[in-house]
């Protein structure tokens, strides 16, 4: 049973873009959550990512999610990006029941060259055909799929849900 006063963890994921490609990375083994997963760069938002800054109006901080990304990025795997955009978003439960809000950006990256932190152990730039030969965490491969669409068409995806787990 879920306790409806619990606070939730926010995370952010970003799907990386470069030349129509886009960036997966596998979690090392000893993961806590998804271990030895291929999975996009992303982590939990602090509250010193947005408390130390100025804030954008008397009571706001504005575009706390890209700034997450831009800083998750870095650490993960070394990649400075722009034009961050929005896939989707999805909450799941965490094995302690604690809820887990992620939000699913996306960017472009100035560079290929990747450098990875020492939670993941390998990663890859794939288009959407070659990603179906990973052990991608569930619901990743449709993550890809909605942004191939906005990419190639401009219309927003939406989660279409994988009829297997239905």
């Amino acid at each position: 049973m879920y306790n409806k006063n619990l606070l939730h963890y926010i995370a952010v994921t970003g799907i990386l873009v470069y030349e129509a490609k886009y960036l997966i990375v596998k979690r090392a083994d000893w993961e806590k959550a998804f271990p030895g997963r291929w999975i996009v760069p992303g982590g939990k938002m602090e509250v010193l990512d947005y408390a130390l800054r100025k804030k954008d109006t008397s009571h706001h901080w504005y575009n706390v999610f890209e700034d997450v990304l831009k800083r998750e990025s870095l650490e993960e795997v070394g990649l400075e990006i722009d034009k961050i955009g929005y896939v989707t978003s999805m909450v799941y439960i965490r094995s302690d029941n604690v809820p887990c809000i992620i939000v699913s950006l996306y960017a472009d990256v100035k560079t290929e060259k990747v450098r990875l932190c020492e939670a993941l152990t390998e990663y890859a730039w794939v288009t959407l055909e070659e990603a179906k030969n990973y052990d991608l965490i569930e619901g990743t491969y449709e993550e890809l799929e909605i942004l191939d669409k906005i990419l190639k068409t401009g219309e927003s995806g939406k989660w279409q849900g994988n009829p297997q787990n239905l």
